[in-house]
């Protein structure tokens, strides 16, 4: 479970007022001492992940958030984190403070935003424990329904200081189980194939992958572990090779491969050895087909060419690894496009969750995302959405170098409904 990746687990963010449980809520359902708790108001700073295993449902990852009614000035930085857990989360659960039924209007703005963005949600009204002297849990309940203006999403009244003993241990499985119900009910959380309709059992798969210096030491990068574990839960027949192994693999088969898939990077040679009627696509398009919108970075990697020599580009890594010479995203990606359009195109980059707003956004002609194999789906849409309200367009690794070496044409593009 532990191994899991982070862009494969379901991401359920846990929002709330401060002091409202969020942390010891997260402590008490994974056991451990994942954040701190504390009686002080903005105890948590910047965005706790914890993975954790729940039945029926799979690999998972909390994400404890800070406070959102933290106006302080330090607070609204926090509050960035916030917002974007709320792009990157599949699912939240809403914490509402008993002893604070007053005034709801942050809870309802969460609401608000989780219901805009089409994220699946359900209340845990926590310290029912410290509820005043004659406060039911049905006034409690009156008074969060009001709130909730007809809605009725699952809700689970406790006290999360107790669920992780004996005493609250009812209340875990309760909450427990309706996550599972939640989120196993999310239609964006149905599991995408990353190869598709591509192969099919018995099919024969060409792996183009080249150990350049940017290849770890001993083991595959993670999207071609991914794609060589789905093709063999397939059943496909694979054949991987380094790129100069790829002449004698097609030289040693009765009848050419189905398919081949390769490194983004050589794409231009692969492609030239490629036998007529075999499908040829790239680790990095499959990724963009299974974590965001296929067609969106379609369309990107078109407008690719109209760039121009005053053109600006933001090259987006999910990685924050120390780039080597040989990178594709910071040496190759950027040598291709001041060899197509000029070396006056400004190129900037950006790493990991780092990603500009605005008017920052809006100074750019083209966003290039990475294959995104460390992001969930839910926050490659994310910056696909913020990318086409700002109106800008915006293609992945694999089609931009398609692109710029002319021969997209000959790449085949999943289809955007892949399903296993």
């Amino acid at each position: 479970m532990q191994q899991v990746s982070q862009g494969n687990r379901i991401h359920i963010a846990l929002f709330g007022r401060t002091n409202s449980g969020k942390s010891s809520l997260l402590n008490a359902l994974t056991g451990q001492e994942s954040a701190i708790v504390s009686d002080i108001a903005g105890t948590t700073t910047d965005l706790v992940t914890k993975p954790m295993e729940i039945h029926g449902l799979g690999a998972v990852a909390f994400l404890d958030t800070p406070g959102v009614d933290d106006d302080t000035q330090l607070g609204k930085e926090r509050l960035k984190r916030t917002e974007r857990a709320l792009n990157s989360c599949d699912g939240a659960v809403v914490m509402i403070d008993v002893t604070r039924l007053d005034d709801l209007h942050h809870e309802k703005e969460l609401i608000r935003k989780l219901e805009e963005a089409k994220k699946p949600w359900m209340l845990v009204c926590n310290k029912m424990d410290a509820c005043r002297e004659g406060l039911t849990e049905s006034d409690v309940k009156k008074k969060v329904l009001a709130m909730l203006s007809g809605k009725e999403p699952p809700v689970i009244f406790t006290s999360a200081a107790s669920l992780g003993t004996p005493a609250g241990a009812a209340d875990k499985a309760a909450l427990l189980a309706e996550l599972s119900t939640l989120m196993t009910g999310s239609k964006a959380l149905a599991k995408r194939s990353i190869t598709g309709s591509l192969c099919a059992a018995g099919d024969v798969v060409i792996l183009v992958m080249p150990q350049d210096k940017e290849a770890p030491q001993g083991r595959l990068i993670l999207p071609q572990v991914q794609v060589l574990r789905e093709l063999l839960d397939k059943g496909c027949i694979t054949v991987s090779v380094p790129t100069e192994g790829l002449a004698p693999a097609l030289a040693s088969l009765q009848h050419p491969p189905a398919l081949i898939i390769t490194d983004s990077q050589v794409f231009a040679k692969v492609e030239s050895l490629v036998p007529e009627g075999t499908l040829l696509t790239s680790f990095s398009v499959l990724m963009a087909a299974q974590k965001g919108d296929i067609s969106r970075f379609v369309q990107g990697a078109k407008a690719l060419m109209n760039l121009t020599e005053d053109s600006r580009v933001l090259i987006a890594e999910a990685c924050t690894h120390a780039p080597v010479e040989e990178d594709i995203g910071r040496v190759k990606i950027p040598a291709l496009i001041h060899k197509k359009f000029g070396q006056k195109v400004l190129i900037d980059f950006v790493r990991g969750t780092d990603f500009p707003q605005g008017e920052a956004l809006s100074r750019y002609d083209l966003i290039i995302q990475c294959g995104s194999c460390m992001f969930n789906r839910s926050y490659v849409l994310s910056r696909q959405d913020q990318a086409a309200e700002a109106g800008i367009p915006m293609t992945n690794y694999g089609l931009a170098i398609a692109s710029l070496t002319g021969i997209i044409s000959r790449v085949t593009i999943p289809a955007a409904d892949s399903r296993v």
